[in-house]
């Protein structure tokens, strides 16, 4: 650490020293007749290295046409203060665009001695000039240019009234920022009253919040006034701009004095707010007359309620009309909290008929797991709708545990509404479990005393459970001595998800003990060797097993739709002799022509195969598609090397 200490002051030292010679030789450039492209890369380097003694002889070029801007750029950024010194001089000899730069570069540093001349400057009589003065005395920013500015507002021409304008907002900013709020405010009231709509929503917004909480007056002002411009303004204020409760219920108590456009969209900016201290307000406009205002107020409750809106929220879910209904069971499905929930699961004790359905379904879509215990009651009393209604809602809250319940309702169904609801909400609740094996224990084990269609539904139930326990109870169940359970399972095991059954199902296919278990394997078959997942050479195989197997033409066009999934030259092989069936052959000429195309394109693709050219006039003979034709001709074409191939991509 010493020996740092000691090397960082000679380091310094040096790095002085290395910047000065350079700047010497640099300078040098300046004063010689060097190219002119050599004195502005002199300039551009003394913008790092320029000191003191640079500041002359770049203030000599600051009247050079050609070099002035350079010299700014140079002078711009040195340190010394005699730069202020020498870019005032300038102000009285040069002109035109050289006495716009020179201003512009007195904006840069920030002179505050330049006020004065500056002030002068604003009446110049090229607007350029003066347009220039106005932005320099903005980037000042201090009291003396925040009055000059004030003064000119009134007496700019035209042409620099927009400068002028932007000038005062700028430096009243900077004002404000500085803690100066009483000369900022006063720039912005001079601009209240300015034509320029941008700079009339400008200066409110500005007056607002520099006063501050104190600004709420005006803020309220700007809502009811007929100005866009302001009220525009205003809105973005009262949505993010200006925090506190006290102005919360301000710009709330102002809601019912707006008309309904206007009421609707500060509801809006109250929500964004999020502060409760406008839940009143909003409760109240919750129950307009006017529909706009009402649906607004509605969908400000999702951010501002709590458990306190949900009666609101109720008696607008169930409204005759459908987009008041549709806004408050959104708000109140996703309003978040537990409270909410208990109030949600309170209403399924309702002795209205549409509140017990919306508290049906909204404690489904809110996930309500409090409710399972009401809504378990409620899929066993005496409204059948009620009942249907409670078993859909706990497909959605239902977890693992609640099986034998749910499982419970499905063997006891009293109609087939109430079956369909049942084994649709245990196949949601075996999706979300974590114990597949649990789960496929839990279907299997009343299965022998359940009606034929609860076994079916049982057992369909194991497709959605997955796993080896459940697809091994499925084979077990498909050897059952119950004919109707063996058939519920095989046609479940048909069914089921992934390649773990192919096996099953290519057996089936060929040893099915009727020609409809027959059909039913070849089919799940197929459908497995379909999947996206399913790699292109054993696709071919289980197509290749399924082919021997396959004698009606139904199944014949499935095989044809998995070979055209597979680009190579064994899949068109094994197309080519369904083009001579009139029942596969548009099929068989789809997938042939699909192959091709892809052997055709991509970054290994080569020259098509004579086998492909054979294939490709076939389908042109055959097919009765006017396109497939026409690209079968083109492919037949390009594999007998009469045309152009495509090029790699």
């Amino acid at each position: 650490m010493r020996m740092i200490k000691l090397i960082l002051p000679l380091l310094a030292a040096a790095t002085v020293a290395v910047a000065a010679e350079s700047q010497d030789k640099l300078l040098a450039v300046l004063r010689s007749d060097a190219p002119q492209f050599d004195k502005m890369q002199a300039c551009r380097e003394l913008a790092t290295v320029g000191g003191k003694e640079a500041v002359p002889v770049l203030a000599a070029l600051l009247t050079d046409e050609k070099l002035a801007h350079m010299a700014r750029y140079a002078l711009e950024p040195n340190p010394d203060p005699s730069v202020n010194d020498v870019l005032r001089a300038a102000l009285g000899k040069v002109k035109g665009k050289l006495l716009v730069g020179v201003v512009g570069s007195i904006g840069v540093r920030r002179d505050a001695q330049a006020v004065g001349p500056l002030t002068k400057l604003l009446g110049d009589s090229d607007p350029q000039v003066a347009s220039a003065a106005a932005l320099a005395l903005a980037k000042i920013g201090n009291t003396d240019a925040a009055k000059s500015l004030a003064a000119a507002v009134k007496t700019a021409p035209d042409a620099v009234k927009p400068a002028v304008a932007d000038g005062c907002l700028r430096c009243a900013e900077a004002l404000s920022a500085a803690g100066k709020k009483k000369d900022a405010i006063a720039l912005y009231e001079g601009l209240r009253s300015s034509p320029a709509h941008h700079v009339r929503a400008a200066a409110v917004r500005g007056l607002i919040l520099t006063r501050g909480a104190a600004g709420t007056g005006l803020l309220a002002e700007q809502l009811r006034g007929d100005d866009r411009a302001t009220f525009s303004v205003a809105l973005r204020i009262a949505a993010n701009e200006l925090p506190g409760k006290d102005v919360t219920k301000a710009l709330a108590a102002e809601v019912p004095k707006l008309t309904g456009e206007k009421q609707a969209l500060l509801i809006a900016a109250l929500a964004t707010r999020g502060d409760a201290a406008a839940l009143p307000a909003v409760l109240a406009a919750a129950k307009s007359s006017e529909k706009d205002v009402r649906v607004a107020a509605l969908k400000a409750l999702g951010a501002l309620g709590n458990a306190s809106v949900v009666p609101t929220l109720t008696a607008a879910s169930v409204a005759a009309d459908a987009d008041v209904a549709q806004t408050a069971q959104a708000t109140l499905a996703a309003l978040p909290g537990k409270d909410v929930d208990a109030a949600v699961v309170a209403l399924l004790d309702s002795k209205d008929a549409k509140t017990r359905d919306l508290a049906l379904d909204m404690a489904g879509r809110r996930h309500a797991a409090s409710a399972v215990p009401v809504l378990l009651k409620a899929a066993e009393g005496p409204d059948a709708a009620a009942r249907v209604g409670a078993i859909k809602a706990l497909g959605d809250v239902a977890t693992a545990g609640d099986m034998p319940a749910l499982i419970k309702l499905l063997t006891g169904a009293k109609s087939p509404a109430e079956a369909g609801a049942a084994e649709k909400s245990l196949s949601a609740v075996c999706v979300r479990a974590a114990n597949r094996d649990a789960c496929a224990d839990a279907l299997v084990a009343p299965i022998a005393k359940a009606t034929p269609e609860t076994k079916q539904a049982l057992l369909r139930l194991l497709c959605s459970v997955g796993g080896a326990k459940a697809l091994q109870s499925l084979r077990t169940a498909a050897g059952d001595a119950n004919t109707e359970t063996r058939d519920a399972a095989t046609r479940a095991l048909c069914e089921w998800p992934d390649l773990d059954a192919s096996g099953d199902l290519l057996n089936l296919a060929k040893t099915g003990a009727t020609p409809t278990y027959k059909l039913l394997g070849i089919r799940g078959y197929l459908r497995l060797a379909g999947s996206a997942d399913v790699q292109p050479q054993q696709k071919l195989d289980m197509c290749k097993q399924a082919a021997a197997l396959i004698q009606r033409d139904d199944e014949k066009r499935l095989l044809l739709g998995v070979l055209g999934g597979v680009a190579n030259g064994p899949s068109l092989q094994m197309i080519a002799p369904y083009l001579d069936n009139p029942g596969t052959k548009e099929e068989a000429a789809t997938a042939a022509v699909a192959i091709v195309e892809r052997m055709s394109r991509g970054r290994n693709a080569g020259p098509l195969p004579p086998l492909a050219g054979d294939v490709m006039q076939k389908v042109a003979q055959v097919s009765g598609n006017a396109e497939l034709v026409k690209k079968a001709t083109a492919f037949a074409k390009r594999a007998q090397g009469k045309a152009p191939a495509r090029k790699k991509k």
